[in-house]
C-alpha cells in the first residue's frame, strides 16, 4: 500500500490477546483476573476505545477458556485456529483471519497483550502516524523498560503491532512451517519502529504483568 497520511480509525480491527495459558500466574486465565476491580481484558477494551483517534471499528478479544465469560461483554471473542497455545502469533493468525475474511472486512489490525494495563491512549494514533509516514507493512511499538540498574532502555514491544491484514498469507505460511515467533515473522516485513520515549509518554506505560505480584503492584498509583 502507498503511503498516506492517516490511517481512519474505522478502517482498523483491534484484537485484545488474552489466550496464552498464564502458566506465570499459575494456570490462571490471565485476562479474566482483575486490575483495579476489572477484568485486564475489559481493562484493554475500554483502553481501545478511548483511543485518541476514536475507537477502533471493532474490538475483539482472541482467547481459548471461559469463552462465554468474555462474550458477555459484548465483544466477539476469537479462540486460536489451533488448540496447541501456539502463542500471541496463533492469536494474529486468528485475528487476521477474522478481518480479511468476515463482513465488514478490514484493512489493518492493532493487537495488544491484555496483561499491559496501561498501555497508551494515543497508541493507535501514534503508531498509525509512523506506519504510513514510512510506508510501512507493520509498525511495532518500541518502549522503555528498566534494567538492573535502574536504567530505562528502548526494547522492542512485539506484541504491540499494527499491521496489513493482507499479511494473512504470509503469516500462515510462517506458522505452518512450525514458526512461533513474533520478531522472526515481523521482520520478514517492512517493518516500523514507533518509539514511545517522548517526554509526554508513560515511562511505565508498557509495564506488563507475569505475576500476580506484578498485577498488584501495576495497580498503586
Amino acid at each position: 500500500m502507498p503511503p498516506s497520511s492517516n490511517i481512519p480509525a474505522q478502517n482498523v480491527c483491534a484484537v485484545v490477546l488474552s489466550g496464552g495459558q498464564g502458566s506465570r500466574m499459575g494456570g490462571v486465565d490471565k485476562g479474566l483476573q482483575t486490575f483495579r476491580g476489572q477484568a485486564l481484558a475489559l481493562n484493554a477494551v475500554q483502553r481501545l476505545s478511548g483511543q485518541t483517534t476514536g475507537s477502533p471499528a471493532q474490538i475483539a478479544i482472541n482467547a481459548n477458556r471461559n469463552l462465554r465469560e468474555y462474550a458477555a461483554w459484548g465483544h466477539p471473542v476469537w479462540p486460536d485456529a489451533s488448540a496447541d497455545y501456539a502463542g500471541p502469533l496463533a492469536g494474529f493468525l486468528s485475528a487476521l483471519r477474522h478481518c480479511t475474511q468476515d463482513t465488514p472486512a478490514f484493512d489493518y489490525l492493532l493487537t495488544v497483550p491484555c496483561d499491559v494495563p496501561l498501555f497508551p491512549l494515543d497508541l493507535l494514533e501514534h503508531m498509525a502516524q509512523a506506519l504510513m509516514h514510512n510506508g510501512g507493512e507493520i509498525a511495532v511499538a518500541v518502549a522503555p523498560e528498566p534494567t538492573q540498574s535502574g536504567q530505562l532502555l528502548l526494547r522492542s514491544q512485539p506484541v504491540f503491532c499494527l499491521m496489513q491484514t493482507q499479511l494473512v498469507a504470509s503469516l500462515d505460511t510462517y506458522m505452518a512451517t512450525g514458526g512461533r515467533k513474533v520478531n522472526a515473522w515481523i521482520n520478514q516485513h517492512h517493518t516500523v519502529e514507533v518509539p514511545f520515549n517522548r517526554a509526554e509518554d508513560d515511562p511505565h506505560a508498557f509495564a506488563n504483568a507475569n505475576t500476580l505480584e506484578q498485577l498488584r503492584q501495576l495497580e498503586q498509583p
